[in-house]
């Protein structure tokens, strides 16, 4: 990779010119107001990092495409090449430490890398999984010895990594794990016994990290070679997708470990479990952004290949109206990608190398976001949900077979709703962290939902002005806001702290949050290129106006849901008024919008934001 000793520019002094400032916490979007200037979009990319992108795509097209049919018929001997391709060109370093072989380069790069790999498909998966929860254990927790044993190698790619958490009977329920771990009798070894489930990288991985309850009961992790005495690699399983990544059980049967490979501390395992997963969900996030945007080209170049009626489809409003809905989705994915990306890299850019317990002030930097990346992993792979499945219904019939793509990205996107914690459960994390939260005084949620209730029984305030750019966009968002917290009162205010339990209601209260975020980092995103160019600016615009109309009509969905689960009566009559008031949106000029961004689609065939 060209220029890739780059550790030190990559936006850092943008960064860190702010990072003695006070900016939001975790959550703190639903009751602050952010500043366009505050917000690291793709836009603000710099030539070092633009270089990394690009030669992360010719790493794609030149290496791993030509021989993508090879890998999805698991002649993984190929992957293994291209690992150490990856690793000579410096893919595998980008969040490796400096004194250990690697770049440390900040998150945005880390994402952008992250979704530039995403068109080679299954291999993306390999990629990802050693980059991100292989790697990044070793690094946060590891010890000096460790790290020089390792994560020279991994960074290189002359090893490679894979995580090994869920178990046949422990999925979701990760602190379930049956799987054992006992002191040797001469106190050299821990013997590890049970079942690793579903493990990527499997049938190739050198180093696992492996997470086992010693004596039974304290959760730890530990670093267990390939070649350790007991341990068997199971066959590969037979999935829906993602074919050309293996997935395998890891049977350990008195497995020997030595006692220096416990990694961090015996019953602090799942710090390890839980935090590194927070980035895990971040970085598939731009996974699969960057694979939405490769589906979305192919929709594009069929639609204008596909002829019906003596016309090629893509004249047809039906099939524009997918190609416009789809770039505007991905313009907020791409929006709420970058935005934590700059979020994360100012927080830890704070923190000085040198301080005392660096990592876990690392951690808990990342930890303050946990909610953000929770979205991030939701909201991103339902939006290439939509994208690819759209896709398919462009390629009608044809899209059903193997002939074209369209099938396989049908297949392959469909893990990621599961990948790092299922939606469901990260739906739940949303809400229960914000409560949390504000239940230890980290964020003044109730005041925030006191004036919320407050302004509902006031007269609606005049109608804003609405020639002023994105002044509709910036007044439904407060509104949006509003609405959440309004709902979130009176969810709290029935349940109390039994609302824990209510998983209806969170899902609901969640999908507004989301949407919220989403929304809300798109306008900032188009906000602060008001110095781009006029098409470049055109084409954001639009993007904001046709994702607006379709969030505003989702938040109102899932807050109707909660304010019925929530409240009774003339309490729930209030609070559906409340609502209707709340989730108005002028959403004049639609149609042009998607047209726009349908046209520009179509024109270059590929995503045009």
């Amino acid at each position: 990779m060209a220029n890739t000793n780059v550790a030190k520019s990559m936006g850092g002094a943008a960064v860190a010119a702010k990072a003695e400032e006070r900016q939001p916490g975790g959550g703190e979007y639903l009751i602050a107001e952010t500043p366009p200037s505050e917000v690291f979009t793709p836009e603000d990319f710099t030539e070092e990092q633009r270089a990394i992108g690009d030669s992360t795509e010719g790493f794609v097209k030149d290496e791993v495409w030509p021989v993508a049919e090879k890998l999805e018929h698991h002649e993984f001997g190929h992957a293994v090449d291209l690992m150490r391709k990856a690793g000579q060109l410096g893919l595998l370093a980008i969040d490796v430490p400096e004194a250990y072989g690697g770049l440390e380069l900040d998150k945005a790069t880390s994402m952008l890398a992250a979704e530039k790999i995403a068109p080679a498909g299954a291999f993306s998966v390999t990629y990802s999984a050693h980059s991100g929860i292989a790697t990044l254990p070793l690094v946060y927790y590891g010890t000096a010895a460790q790290k020089e044993k390792y994560l020279t190698k991994l960074a290189s790619g002359e090893w490679i990594g894979a995580y090994c958490l869920t178990e046949p009977g422990s999925g979701s329920d990760a602190l379930g794990a049956r799987t054992t771990a006992r002191l040797s009798e001469d106190g050299k070894f821990y013997l590890l016994d049970g079942t690793k489930q579903f493990i990527t990288n499997g049938a190739f991985a050198d180093l696992f990290t492996v997470f086992a309850k010693v004596d039974g009961e304290h959760f730890t992790a530990f670093l267990v070679e390939r070649t350790f005495e007991g341990v068997t690699i199971g066959p590969e399983e037979k999935k829906l997708g993602i074919k050309g990544s293996s997935t395998t059980q890891v049977i350990l049967e008195g497995a020997k470990v030595p006692v220096e490979n416990v990694l961090g501390e015996i019953g602090k395992g799942h710090k390890i479990a839980f935090n590194v997963l927070n980035v895990g969900r971040f970085k598939l996030g731009a996974a699969v952004t960057g694979a939405a945007k490769h589906v979305l080209a192919e929709g594009a170049k069929y639609a204008n290949l596909r002829k019906q009626f003596n016309t090629p489809i893509g004249k047809f409003g039906a099939i524009r109206q997918k190609l416009g809905e789809g770039a505007a989705a991905i313009f907020a994915s791409e929006a709420v990608i970058y935005r934590l990306a700059g979020l994360l890299d100012r927080r830890l850019a704070a923190i000085p190398k040198d301080a005392p317990g660096y990592y876990d002030l690392y951690q808990k930097g990342i930890e303050d976001y946990a909610i953000e990346c929770a979205i991030a992993k939701v909201f991103c792979s339902e939006v290439l949900a939509g994208v690819a499945d759209e896709v398919v219904q462009i390629h009608g019939g044809y899209g059903f077979t193997q002939e074209y793509p369209a099938e396989r990205f049908y297949r392959d996107e469909r893990i990621n709703r599961i990948f790092e914690g299922t939606n469901e459960i990260n739906r739940l994390l949303i809400p229960g962290t914000l409560l949390r939260k504000a239940m230890k005084g980290e964020i003044p949620l109730q005041r925030e939902v006191m004036k919320a209730v407050e302004s509902l029984l006031s007269p609606p305030s005049d109608e804003a002005d609405l020639s002023a750019p994105f002044a509709a966009e910036k007044a439904a968002l407060a509104s949006l806001k509003k609405a959440f917290l309004v709902v979130a009162g009176a969810a709290v205010q029935r349940y109390r702290a039994a609302l824990k339990d209510e998983q209806e209601v969170l899902l609901a209260l969640a999908d507004v949050a989301i949407e919220i975020f989403a929304l809300e980092s798109a306008l900032l995103r188009a906000e602060k290129g008001a110095g781009l160019p006029e098409r470049q600016r055109s084409l954001m615009a639009a993007a904001v106006k046709v994702f607006a109309f379709g969030a505003v009509e989702r938040i109102g969905s899932a807050a109707r849901k909660a304010a019925f689960c929530s409240a009774e009566g003339d309490d729930l009559a209030m609070l559906l008024a409340g609502i209707r008031r709340l989730t108005k949106y002028d959403a004049s000029g639609l149609l042009p919008a998607q047209r726009l961004l349908a046209d520009a689609v179509l024109d270059g065939e590929k995503y045009p934001c």
